[in-house]
Protein backbone atom coordinates (compact mmCIF):
# COMPACT_ATOMS: atom_id res chain seq x y z
CA UNK A 1 0.00 0.00 0.00
CA UNK A 2 2.77 2.41 0.90
CA UNK A 3 6.51 2.61 0.67
CA UNK A 4 8.49 2.26 3.87
CA UNK A 5 10.00 5.32 5.48
CA UNK A 6 13.80 5.20 5.39
CA UNK A 7 15.16 3.80 8.65
CA UNK A 8 11.66 4.11 10.12
CA UNK A 9 12.57 2.14 13.23
CA UNK A 10 15.07 4.82 14.20
CA UNK A 11 12.80 7.80 13.69
CA UNK A 12 11.47 9.93 16.53
CA UNK A 13 7.72 9.32 17.17
CA UNK A 14 7.02 12.89 16.05
CA UNK A 15 8.45 12.10 12.62
CA UNK A 16 6.55 8.83 12.34
CA UNK A 17 3.35 10.66 13.20
CA UNK A 18 3.97 13.46 10.70
CA UNK A 19 4.20 10.88 7.91
CA UNK A 20 1.22 8.87 9.12
CA UNK A 21 3.43 5.88 9.93
CA UNK A 22 4.48 5.32 6.32
CA UNK A 23 5.72 6.87 3.13
CA UNK A 24 3.91 7.61 -0.11
CA UNK A 25 1.43 5.26 -1.77
CA UNK A 26 3.49 2.80 -3.82
CA UNK A 27 0.95 2.55 -6.63
CA UNK A 28 0.34 6.24 -7.29
CA UNK A 29 2.98 8.20 -5.39
CA UNK A 30 0.28 9.94 -3.35
CA UNK A 31 1.56 11.28 -0.03
CA UNK A 32 -1.82 10.51 1.57
CA UNK A 33 -2.99 6.90 1.62
CA UNK A 34 -6.18 5.98 -0.26
CA UNK A 35 -9.38 4.91 1.49
CA UNK A 36 -10.03 1.23 0.69
CA UNK A 37 -13.72 0.64 0.02
CA UNK A 38 -13.75 -2.99 -1.20
CA UNK A 39 -15.35 -5.51 1.14
CA UNK A 40 -14.11 -8.63 -0.63
CA UNK A 41 -11.12 -9.66 -2.75
CA UNK A 42 -10.78 -12.02 -5.72
CA UNK A 43 -8.86 -15.30 -5.99
CA UNK A 44 -6.96 -16.72 -8.94
CA UNK A 45 -7.73 -19.85 -10.99
CA UNK A 46 -6.23 -22.03 -8.26
CA UNK A 47 -8.42 -20.26 -5.74
CA UNK A 48 -5.49 -18.57 -4.04
CA UNK A 49 -5.91 -14.91 -2.98
CA UNK A 50 -4.58 -12.59 -5.67
CA UNK A 51 -3.23 -10.43 -2.84
CA UNK A 52 -2.07 -12.58 0.10
CA UNK A 53 -3.82 -11.64 3.30
CA UNK A 54 -6.76 -10.01 1.55
CA UNK A 55 -9.92 -12.11 1.81
CA UNK A 56 -12.62 -10.04 3.50
CA UNK A 57 -12.48 -6.49 4.74
CA UNK A 58 -13.72 -7.15 8.27
CA UNK A 59 -10.12 -7.94 9.12
CA UNK A 60 -8.14 -7.58 5.88
CA UNK A 61 -7.66 -3.87 5.44
CA UNK A 62 -4.28 -2.35 4.57
CA UNK A 63 -5.25 0.99 6.11
CA UNK A 64 -6.05 -0.74 9.41
CA UNK A 65 -2.61 -2.29 9.48
CA UNK A 66 -0.81 0.95 8.68
CA UNK A 67 -2.66 2.78 11.44
CA UNK A 68 -2.34 -0.10 13.90
CA UNK A 69 1.39 -0.40 13.25
CA UNK A 70 1.84 3.30 13.90
CA UNK A 71 -0.04 3.11 17.20
CA UNK A 72 1.86 -0.01 18.26
CA UNK A 73 5.09 1.88 17.60
CA UNK A 74 3.90 4.81 19.73
CA UNK A 75 3.07 2.40 22.55
CA UNK A 76 6.47 0.65 22.31
CA UNK A 77 4.40 -2.49 21.73
CA UNK A 78 4.29 -5.36 19.27
CA UNK A 79 0.77 -5.14 17.86
CA UNK A 80 -2.48 -3.16 17.95
CA UNK A 81 -6.09 -3.65 16.86
CA UNK A 82 -8.62 -0.95 16.01
CA UNK A 83 -12.24 -1.19 17.16
CA UNK A 84 -15.45 0.59 16.24
CA UNK A 85 -15.46 2.63 19.48
CA UNK A 86 -13.66 2.94 22.76
CA UNK A 87 -16.37 0.88 24.45
CA UNK A 88 -16.02 -1.84 21.79
CA UNK A 89 -12.35 -2.03 22.76
CA UNK A 90 -13.28 -2.19 26.45
CA UNK A 91 -15.75 -5.00 25.70
CA UNK A 92 -13.20 -7.05 23.76
CA UNK A 93 -10.74 -6.95 26.65
CA UNK A 94 -13.39 -7.61 29.30
CA UNK A 95 -14.52 -10.75 27.50
CA UNK A 96 -11.14 -12.29 28.26
CA UNK A 97 -12.66 -13.22 31.63
CA UNK A 98 -14.55 -16.49 31.39
CA UNK A 99 -17.68 -17.37 33.40
CA UNK A 100 -16.71 -18.20 36.94
CA UNK A 101 -13.67 -15.91 36.80
CA UNK A 102 -12.93 -12.64 38.58
CA UNK A 103 -12.38 -9.13 37.21
CA UNK A 104 -10.77 -6.49 39.42
CA UNK A 105 -11.45 -2.94 38.29
CA UNK A 106 -10.20 0.35 39.68
CA UNK A 107 -13.00 2.31 41.30
CA UNK A 108 -13.80 5.92 40.40
CA UNK A 109 -13.08 5.58 36.67
CA UNK A 110 -15.12 6.46 33.59
CA UNK A 111 -18.71 5.66 34.48
CA UNK A 112 -19.45 4.10 31.10
CA UNK A 113 -16.73 1.49 31.69
CA UNK A 114 -17.88 0.78 35.24
CA UNK A 115 -21.53 0.44 34.25
CA UNK A 116 -20.70 -1.84 31.31
CA UNK A 117 -18.50 -4.09 33.44
CA UNK A 118 -21.17 -4.35 36.13
CA UNK A 119 -23.79 -5.44 33.62
CA UNK A 120 -21.47 -7.74 31.67
CA UNK A 121 -20.21 -9.51 34.76
CA UNK A 122 -23.72 -9.91 36.18
CA UNK A 123 -24.90 -11.55 32.95
CA UNK A 124 -21.92 -13.84 32.59
CA UNK A 125 -21.31 -15.16 36.10
CA UNK A 126 -18.11 -13.16 36.52
CA UNK A 127 -17.21 -11.83 39.96
CA UNK A 128 -16.57 -8.08 39.74
CA UNK A 129 -14.50 -6.38 42.42
CA UNK A 130 -14.16 -2.58 42.48
CA UNK A 131 -11.27 -1.21 44.52
CA UNK A 132 -9.31 2.01 44.98
CA UNK A 133 -6.07 1.52 43.06
CA UNK A 134 -4.45 4.52 44.77
CA UNK A 135 -4.58 2.60 48.07
CA UNK A 136 -1.69 0.60 46.70
CA UNK A 137 -1.14 -2.01 49.40
CA UNK A 138 -4.84 -2.80 49.67
CA UNK A 139 -5.07 -3.11 45.88
CA UNK A 140 -2.03 -5.38 45.74
CA UNK A 141 -3.48 -7.53 48.52
CA UNK A 142 -6.76 -7.76 46.57
CA UNK A 143 -4.86 -9.13 43.57
CA UNK A 144 -3.03 -11.70 45.71
CA UNK A 145 -6.16 -12.91 47.51
CA UNK A 146 -8.73 -12.94 44.70
CA UNK A 147 -6.36 -13.84 41.83
CA UNK A 148 -8.44 -12.11 39.14
CA UNK A 149 -8.18 -13.13 35.51
CA UNK A 150 -8.12 -9.45 34.52
CA UNK A 151 -7.17 -6.24 36.30
CA UNK A 152 -8.42 -2.98 34.77
CA UNK A 153 -6.80 0.39 35.49
CA UNK A 154 -7.40 3.88 34.12
CA UNK A 155 -4.37 6.19 34.31
CA UNK A 156 -5.07 8.97 34.90
CA UNK A 157 -8.65 8.23 35.86
CA UNK A 158 -11.69 10.06 34.52
CA UNK A 159 -12.95 12.34 36.07
CA UNK A 160 -10.96 12.20 39.33
CA UNK A 161 -7.50 12.19 37.69
CA UNK A 162 -6.12 9.61 40.09
CA UNK A 163 -2.82 7.96 39.19
CA UNK A 164 -2.20 4.30 39.99
CA UNK A 165 1.26 2.75 40.23
CA UNK A 166 1.30 0.68 37.04
CA UNK A 167 4.72 -0.85 37.63
CA UNK A 168 4.00 -2.21 41.10
CA UNK A 169 0.51 -3.38 40.19
CA UNK A 170 1.90 -5.07 37.09
CA UNK A 171 4.46 -6.97 39.13
CA UNK A 172 1.76 -8.28 41.45
CA UNK A 173 -0.46 -9.21 38.49
CA UNK A 174 2.33 -11.32 37.04
CA UNK A 175 2.73 -13.13 40.37
CA UNK A 176 -1.03 -13.82 40.49
CA UNK A 177 -1.35 -14.79 36.81
CA UNK A 178 -3.62 -11.84 36.03
CA UNK A 179 -3.75 -9.89 32.78
CA UNK A 180 -3.32 -6.15 33.35
CA UNK A 181 -5.01 -3.69 30.99
CA UNK A 182 -4.59 0.07 31.35
CA UNK A 183 -6.93 2.60 29.79
CA UNK A 184 -4.58 5.50 29.06
CA UNK A 185 -7.03 7.58 26.99
CA UNK A 186 -6.60 10.74 29.06
CA UNK A 187 -2.83 10.71 28.65
CA UNK A 188 -2.11 9.44 25.09
CA UNK A 189 0.91 7.24 24.26
CA UNK A 190 3.11 10.32 24.04
CA UNK A 191 2.73 10.92 27.78
CA UNK A 192 2.49 7.47 29.31
CA UNK A 193 3.45 4.03 28.01
CA UNK A 194 1.82 1.38 30.23
CA UNK A 195 3.37 -1.50 28.26
CA UNK A 196 6.85 -0.22 29.15
CA UNK A 197 5.73 -0.14 32.79
CA UNK A 198 4.70 -3.81 32.68
CA UNK A 199 1.06 -3.79 31.58
CA UNK A 200 -0.04 -6.58 29.25
CA UNK A 201 -2.53 -4.44 27.32
CA UNK A 202 -3.16 -0.74 26.83
CA UNK A 203 -6.45 0.65 25.56
CA UNK A 204 -7.45 4.04 24.19
CA UNK A 205 -10.67 5.60 23.06
CA UNK A 206 -9.37 6.82 19.71
CA UNK A 207 -12.41 9.10 19.64
CA UNK A 208 -10.48 11.37 21.99
CA UNK A 209 -6.97 12.81 21.58
CA UNK A 210 -5.59 10.23 19.15
CA UNK A 211 -8.00 11.54 16.54
CA UNK A 212 -8.33 14.93 18.19
CA UNK A 213 -11.05 16.46 16.03
CA UNK A 214 -14.31 15.26 17.59
CA UNK A 215 -15.48 13.68 14.34
CA UNK A 216 -15.19 9.90 14.71
CA UNK A 217 -15.80 7.03 17.11
CA UNK A 218 -12.95 4.56 17.51
CA UNK A 219 -10.99 2.45 19.94
CA UNK A 220 -7.66 0.65 19.98
CA UNK A 221 -5.99 -2.02 22.08
CA UNK A 222 -2.23 -2.70 21.97
CA UNK A 223 0.03 -5.37 23.42
CA UNK A 224 3.67 -5.88 24.23
CA UNK A 225 3.43 -9.62 23.56
CA UNK A 226 1.72 -10.51 20.30
CA UNK A 227 2.13 -14.22 20.99
CA UNK A 228 0.26 -14.18 24.31
CA UNK A 229 -2.97 -16.12 24.80
CA UNK A 230 -4.78 -12.92 25.78
CA UNK A 231 -3.74 -11.15 22.58
CA UNK A 232 -4.72 -14.05 20.37
CA UNK A 233 -8.16 -13.99 22.00
CA UNK A 234 -8.50 -10.25 21.30
CA UNK A 235 -7.49 -10.71 17.66
CA UNK A 236 -10.15 -13.41 17.33
CA UNK A 237 -12.72 -11.27 19.11
CA UNK A 238 -12.18 -8.37 16.71
CA UNK A 239 -12.28 -10.58 13.64
CA UNK A 240 -15.25 -12.78 14.53
CA UNK A 241 -17.42 -10.35 16.51
CA UNK A 242 -16.91 -7.69 13.85
CA UNK A 243 -16.61 -4.53 15.95
CA UNK A 244 -14.31 -3.01 13.35
CA UNK A 245 -13.61 0.58 12.47
CA UNK A 246 -14.78 1.74 9.04
CA UNK A 247 -12.22 2.59 6.36
CA UNK A 248 -13.18 6.27 6.27
CA UNK A 249 -13.00 6.54 10.06
CA UNK A 250 -9.59 4.84 9.99
CA UNK A 251 -8.43 7.36 7.39
CA UNK A 252 -9.67 10.21 9.60
CA UNK A 253 -7.87 8.70 12.59
CA UNK A 254 -4.61 8.42 10.66
CA UNK A 255 -5.01 12.03 9.53
CA UNK A 256 -5.57 13.10 13.12
CA UNK A 257 -2.54 11.17 14.34
CA UNK A 258 -0.30 13.19 12.00
CA UNK A 259 -0.70 16.24 14.28
CA UNK A 260 -0.86 14.38 17.61
CA UNK A 261 2.59 15.48 18.80
CA UNK A 262 1.86 19.17 18.20
CA UNK A 263 -1.60 18.98 19.70
CA UNK A 264 -0.42 17.16 22.82
CA UNK A 265 2.38 19.66 23.34
CA UNK A 266 0.00 22.63 23.19
CA UNK A 267 -2.74 20.94 25.21
CA UNK A 268 -0.30 19.97 27.97
CA UNK A 269 1.06 23.51 28.18
CA UNK A 270 -2.44 24.97 28.25
CA UNK A 271 -3.69 22.48 30.83
CA UNK A 272 -0.84 23.21 33.21
CA UNK A 273 -1.45 26.96 32.93
CA UNK A 274 -5.20 26.53 33.50
CA UNK A 275 -4.63 24.19 36.46
CA UNK A 276 -2.21 26.61 38.10
CA UNK A 277 -4.68 29.48 37.63
CA UNK A 278 -7.60 27.52 39.07
CA UNK A 279 -5.52 26.15 41.95
CA UNK A 280 -4.93 29.72 43.14
CA UNK A 281 -8.50 30.95 42.59
CA UNK A 282 -10.48 31.77 45.77
CA UNK A 283 -13.77 30.42 44.35
CA UNK A 284 -12.32 27.01 43.54
CA UNK A 285 -12.54 24.30 46.17
CA UNK A 286 -10.27 21.69 44.57
CA UNK A 287 -8.36 21.17 41.33
CA UNK A 288 -7.93 17.54 40.29
CA UNK A 289 -4.91 17.44 37.99
CA UNK A 290 -1.72 15.40 38.46
CA UNK A 291 0.44 18.29 37.26
CA UNK A 292 -0.06 20.40 40.39
CA UNK A 293 2.09 19.81 43.45
CA UNK A 294 -0.92 19.37 45.77
CA UNK A 295 -2.17 16.35 43.84
CA UNK A 296 -1.79 13.27 46.09
CA UNK A 297 -0.07 11.25 43.36
CA UNK A 298 1.95 14.11 41.86
CA UNK A 299 5.32 12.43 42.48
CA UNK A 300 4.09 9.14 41.02
CA UNK A 301 2.69 10.96 38.00
CA UNK A 302 6.04 12.65 37.41
CA UNK A 303 7.76 9.25 37.44
CA UNK A 304 5.30 7.61 35.02
CA UNK A 305 4.38 10.45 32.68
CA UNK A 306 6.62 12.34 30.29
CA UNK A 307 6.31 15.73 28.64
CA UNK A 308 3.28 16.80 30.66
CA UNK A 309 0.25 15.48 32.49
CA UNK A 310 -2.48 15.45 29.85
CA UNK A 311 -5.29 17.77 28.86
CA UNK A 312 -8.03 16.49 31.18
CA UNK A 313 -8.77 17.99 34.58
CA UNK A 314 -11.64 18.41 36.98
CA UNK A 315 -12.41 21.32 39.26
CA UNK A 316 -14.79 21.53 42.22
CA UNK A 317 -16.45 24.90 42.59
CA UNK A 318 -17.23 26.49 45.95
CA UNK A 319 -20.98 26.92 46.40
CA UNK A 320 -22.12 23.47 45.30
CA UNK A 321 -24.12 22.36 42.30
CA UNK A 322 -25.79 25.68 41.55
CA UNK A 323 -22.49 27.54 41.50
CA UNK A 324 -20.87 24.91 39.28
CA UNK A 325 -23.74 25.05 36.79
CA UNK A 326 -23.63 28.85 36.81
CA UNK A 327 -19.92 28.81 35.97
CA UNK A 328 -20.47 26.29 33.16
CA UNK A 329 -23.33 28.38 31.80
CA UNK A 330 -21.27 31.57 31.81
CA UNK A 331 -18.34 30.19 29.83
CA UNK A 332 -18.04 31.52 26.29
CA UNK A 333 -14.93 29.93 24.77
CA UNK A 334 -15.34 26.57 26.48
CA UNK A 335 -18.12 24.61 24.79
CA UNK A 336 -20.61 22.75 26.97
CA UNK A 337 -20.30 19.20 25.64
CA UNK A 338 -19.32 15.66 26.59
CA UNK A 339 -15.96 14.22 25.50
CA UNK A 340 -12.29 15.13 25.71
CA UNK A 341 -9.13 15.34 23.67
CA UNK A 342 -10.36 17.57 20.84
CA UNK A 343 -8.84 20.78 19.54
CA UNK A 344 -11.62 22.75 21.22
CA UNK A 345 -11.90 23.11 24.99
CA UNK A 346 -14.98 21.58 26.60
CA UNK A 347 -16.69 21.88 29.97
CA UNK A 348 -19.00 19.28 31.39
CA UNK A 349 -21.09 19.14 34.55
CA UNK A 350 -20.32 15.48 35.05
CA UNK A 351 -23.06 14.80 37.61
CA UNK A 352 -25.73 15.87 35.11
CA UNK A 353 -24.35 13.36 32.59
CA UNK A 354 -23.83 10.43 34.95
CA UNK A 355 -26.41 11.08 37.68
CA UNK A 356 -27.00 9.36 41.00
CA UNK A 357 -25.00 6.25 41.74
CA UNK A 358 -21.95 7.47 39.85
CA UNK A 359 -20.24 8.97 42.91
CA UNK A 360 -19.58 12.26 41.11
CA UNK A 361 -19.69 15.37 43.33
CA UNK A 362 -22.40 17.78 42.22
CA UNK A 363 -20.00 20.74 42.24
CA UNK A 364 -17.52 19.07 39.86
CA UNK A 365 -16.82 20.43 36.39
CA UNK A 366 -14.70 18.36 34.03
CA UNK A 367 -12.53 20.37 31.67
CA UNK A 368 -10.98 19.12 28.44
CA UNK A 369 -8.32 21.61 27.47
CA UNK A 370 -7.81 22.24 23.76
CA UNK A 371 -5.28 24.07 21.63
CA UNK A 372 -6.60 27.64 21.97
CA UNK A 373 -4.35 30.35 23.39
CA UNK A 374 -3.98 29.78 27.14
CA UNK A 375 -4.67 33.45 27.97
CA UNK A 376 -8.08 33.19 26.30
CA UNK A 377 -8.95 30.02 28.23
CA UNK A 378 -7.90 31.55 31.53
CA UNK A 379 -9.77 34.76 30.73
CA UNK A 380 -12.94 32.82 30.00
CA UNK A 381 -12.71 30.90 33.27
CA UNK A 382 -11.92 34.09 35.20
CA UNK A 383 -15.00 35.92 33.93
CA UNK A 384 -17.24 32.91 34.56
CA UNK A 385 -15.98 32.46 38.13
CA UNK A 386 -16.45 36.19 38.77
CA UNK A 387 -20.19 35.71 38.37
CA UNK A 388 -20.65 33.47 41.44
Amino acid sequence: MSSELPKASGLHPDSLLAHGGGGHDAATGAVVPPIPTATTFVRDEDYEPVSPGHIYSRDDNALYRRTENLIASLEAGEDSRLFASGMAAVAAVARLVRPGGTLLVQSGIYWGTTLFLRKLCARNNVALIEADATDLQAFLDEISVTKPALVWLEVPSNPFLQVADIQKISARCKQAGAVLCVDATAATPLIIKPLALGADLVMHSATKALNGHSDLLGGVVSTGDAASEAWQAIIEERKLAGAVLGSFETWLLLRGLRTLALRVERMNTNAQAVADFLDAHPKVETVLYPGIASHPQHALARSQMQGGFGSLMSVQIKGGRDAALKVAGALDLFQRATSLGGTESLVEHRYTIEGEGSGIPENLLRLSIGIEHSADLIGDLDQALAGI
